[in-house]
């Protein structure tokens, strides 16, 4: 670590060794608020999208130009203008939550994956307000809400790593495996399969009827492809993502996997058929408003159920109380 940031480093330290020491329970809860936070806004993101409140605030960061608050202009319904400046606020939220974890591990000394994954909060934050930037300045170009989505799809996968590895030992100099190498990399694939059914689905709601904004005069351009095809594309990676999870089932099942991964992985499953169950609905009732908060909300919780079984799968064993050192140790250390 360079000189000026080992520096900058220490007083960082010092500062937060002026709070009280965070217990596990703490931390635990605080990467749980990460989780729900990251997850959050991408569902108040879909309000807004249902509600045409994307361009509510026409500019970025400003909600109009000269204020940060919604102005009374007759163009703009007060409605959008209140729907979008909220969901910006919730930002806020997420800041505060992404710091409050960092705070709380580095007060603890956690190790250095749970530092890194820790800092990975406000970063990811910051990276998803940029993105939120530039989506309301291209007018919310379909890929452009697509590539937020599913950033903040990301985000909640390493909040979910982050909240497991909280729970995690310091002491161990290594993770062991807790089910077969052959396993492992199956889950690992039903991650990538995730993925694919997240960009399908961003996929189609490019094509489809929410497009963030109501405004005759300017629509929002949409994705120019059947979105029939794109259903079934996105309908095709469901299959398959289900299909692994269920080989996956079997599997672990069948070398007596611990309970810990089993049991994430039934409550994976269910997410699963429950999400395509909304799917399903949405489709055959045109894609009602409502229905699209609970299908962003349900993809949040399906990545982070993912993300859990791929956690478990090896493991450092559970915290205990360890030594935490001090801003002096780690500047003697250094």
């Amino acid at each position: 670590m360079p000189y000026l940031l080992r520096k900058l480093y220490g007083v960082f330290l010092r500062v937060v060794d002026l709070l009280p020491l965070p217990s596990l329970r703490v931390q635990r809860i605080l990467a749980f608020i990460a989780i729900l936070t990251q997850g959050g806004i991408a569902v108040t993101g879909a309000v807004v999208r249902v509600t045409g409140s994307g361009l509510g605030c026409p500019t970025w960061p400003q909600c109009f130009p000269g204020s940060f608050t919604p102005v009374g202009v007759s163009e703009v319904p007060i409605l959008h203008q209140a729907v979008e400046f909220g969901n910006r606020l919730l930002t806020f939220v997420v800041v505060l939550a992404a710091a409050a974890v960092v705070i709380a591990v580095t007060r603890a000394r956690r190790r250095r994956g749970v530092l890194f994954f820790a800092w990975l909060m406000p970063l990811g934050t910051v990276v998803q307000a940029v993105i939120g930037g530039f989506t309301v300045l291209t007018g919310l170009l379909w890929w452009t809400v697509a590539v937020h989505l599913v950033v903040s799809m990301a985000m909640v996968w390493l909040a979910t790593l982050l909240y497991a590895k909280v729970g995690e030992s310091d002491a161990a100099s290594e993770s062991t495996p807790t089910v077969p190498g052959a396993l492992r990399a199956l889950t690992g694939l039903s991650g990538i399969a995730l993925a694919g059914v997240l960009i399908a689905g961003t996929m189609v709601t490019g094509a489809g009827p929410h497009a963030g904004d109501k405004s005759i005069e300017e629509p929002v351009p949409r994705l120019g492809i059947e979105i029939v095809t794109l259903v079934h594309a996105h309908s095709q990676f469901l299959v398959g993502y289900l299909a692994l999870l269920v080989g996956l089932a079997f599997a672990l099942y069948a070398v007596r996997a611990p309970k810990a991964v089993t049991f994430r992985l039934n409550v994976l499953i269910a997410l699963v058929l429950a999400q395509s169950l909304i799917g399903l609905v949405q489709y055959f009732t045109g894609v009602p408003a409502v229905l699209v908060a609970f299908h962003v909300a349900g993809a949040g919780a399906c990545t982070a159920a993912t993300a859990a079984v791929w956690a478990a799968c090896r493991t450092r064993g559970p915290a205990t109380s360890e030594k935490i050192e001090t801003a002096e140790d780690v500047a003697v250390r250094s």
